[in-house]
């Protein structure tokens, strides 16, 4: 018999020897119990956060608006006439019962004292008749003709009166004699239109608002009107349609401004801004809003417990860089970071802002801020 090369029996002693070792080694890892888990962390997902106090904000609308004279009236003639004098000079300021301008008045005032004449007349005969009646001299048809006779003198003198007045226009209030559009030997028929008289001491600001505007305005609001200048003059929203027009669905406003130094701003254009009543509101980033299950817009916040909690708020005024909101717990717990990754009564690990700052990478941070802009809704003004 052959025997076996001692370098082969080495081998085969060396490749049995490995694999007892092997098998031994992995018998050796085999446990009846499985491992125990890897303890789990008690605190939640982390969310930077900023606890906010409420501030006073002085919410204001802008609107544009146009300018009127608080007062203004178109002057007619009430008779017929020659203009035969022009007393005030256009544009002068005038005072109320002031005339104006003067018509041929065709011998009024001599006709005006023959009917003074015969109503004294009238009057001595009505007299003398009531005395006789006592007396009765005369009959009682009599006297009451006597007393007609009276009251058409009377009424005759009245209207010649007021026909004398009316060749006489003069000023119903105090203002300026804006504009006279006839001249002397014209004539002038009865409810002509010859000039016009304004007072723009005050003025009259209107606009048109929207409906979700008109809810929060109230009469005696504060007005500013910016002009097309820079200048500003002050007032107060004196009037609200109580109905929307219907082509537009909108309401009109009136602002009474005063204009002491008599500008001349009527029927110009203005921006009238109205002051609101003051409110408290919390102020944060547009980018912090979201949307609630009802549609509303909604704010992430912690409450005591360290749980998220998504608030309805209501928008009191908005732009590209801040929202002004109310509805939120004072102070506020406010999500800043982090938001878009939790849900609704989570109990989460706050982190301050300051804090999340120095301890969070900046990868961590970029790679956080996508999620956060999944709930982002732009507000609606």
């Amino acid at each position: 018999m052959r025997k076996i090369p001692f370098s082969y029996a080495l081998a085969s002693l060396l490749v049995l020897a490995l694999v007892i070792w092997l098998a031994l080694g992995n018998f050796q890892r085999f446990q009846t119990t499985p491992p125990d888990a890897p303890a789990r962390s008690e605190a939640g997902s982390r969310v930077e956060i900023v606890v906010q106090q409420s501030t006073l904000f002085i919410p204001q609308q802008i609107i544009q608006g146009q300018l009127t004279a608080e007062r203004e009236t178109t002057l007619r003639a009430n008779v017929a006439g020659f203009v035969a004098e022009k007393p005030v000079a256009q544009g002068s300021r005038v005072e109320a019962g002031e005339t104006l301008l003067v018509l041929d008045n065709n011998a009024l005032p001599e006709q005006l004292q023959q009917a003074r004449d015969e109503l004294a007349v009238a009057e001595a005969e009505y007299a003398g008749a009531r005395n006789l009646r006592q007396r009765e001299l005369i009959s009682q048809p009599e006297l009451l003709r006597l007393q007609s006779a009276l009251s058409a003198r009377a009424a005759s003198l009245a209207q010649l009166q007021k026909q004398l007045d009316d060749s006489h226009p003069t000023a119903p209030f105090d203002g300026v004699l804006n504009r006279v559009q006839v001249e002397l030997g014209d004539l002038l028929q009865p409810g002509e239109e010859w000039g016009q008289l304004v007072d723009d001491r005050r003025l009259k600001g209107a606009a048109w608002v929207s409906q979700q505007q008109v809810g929060d305005l109230s009469v005696g609001l504060p007005v500013t009107a910016r002009l097309l200048n820079g200048d500003h003059i002050e007032g107060e929203l004196t009037f609200i349609s109580h109905r929307a027009e219907e082509a537009t669905r909108s309401f009109y406003v009136e602002a009474t401004l005063d204009n002491p130094a008599g500008k001349r701003l009527a029927g110009g254009s203005a921006e009238l801004t109205i002051t609101l009543p003051p409110r408290h509101v919390h102020t944060l980033s547009p980018a912090l809003l979201s949307l609630n299950s009802e549609g509303q817009l909604a704010v992430k916040h912690l409450d005591d417990n360290d749980q998220v909690q998504l608030t309805a708020v209501e928008l009191v005024s908005a732009d590209i860089q801040r929202a002004y909101v109310t509805g939120l717990p004072d102070p506020l717990r406010l999500i800043t970071l982090g938001a878009g990754m939790v849900e609704t009564g989570e109990t989460v690990t706050p982190v301050p802002a300051e804090e999340a700052i120095i301890s969070q990478p900046s990868s961590q941070r970029s790679s956080e801020q996508p999620a956060e802009q999944d709930n982002v809704h732009a507000p609606v003004d």
